[in-house]
């Protein structure tokens, strides 16, 4: 279970770290084809100016807290929302991805029950 933990939490960080980081410096493709429905969502995101940067920096940070390992239970907890809205944009966008965004949802739903001690005490009186 321990090898487990680590592992899911390096690659979720990994993951995360990378599609920020290629967002800032522009090294990957910035135009995949999209359908009109995904396209008409993006422009609303791109129309706010500050979204997409906030949501890139917030996956900067828990990556960065996912790979630090000490502070992997803020990392995850900080990361969920992002991961749930990647989620269901491809749920009802594009399923083409869904499988793999699929598997994001279920490592970071691994690594609540994993860390679920830690948690605890935000539940408690």
């Amino acid at each position: 279970m321990k090898i487990a933990i680590i592992v899911i939490r390096v690659l979720q960080g990994a993951m995360y770290l990378f599609a920020s980081i290629s967002y800032f410096m522009e090294y990957m493709p910035k135009k995949p084809v999209m359908s009109a429905a995904q396209t008409t969502f993006m422009t609303g995101v791109a129309a706010t100016v500050y979204l997409m940067p906030l949501i890139k920096i917030t996956e900067l940070l828990s990556g960065i807290l996912l790979l630090i390992g000490r502070t992997a239970p803020l990392g995850a907890l900080i990361i969920f929302p992002v991961t749930l809205n990647i989620f269901l944009y491809h749920l009802y966008l594009g399923q083409k991805e869904l499988p793999v965004v699929g598997a994001m949802l279920l490592f970071n739903l691994f690594l609540f029950y994993a860390y679920r001690k830690k948690y605890l005490p935000i539940l408690s009186k």
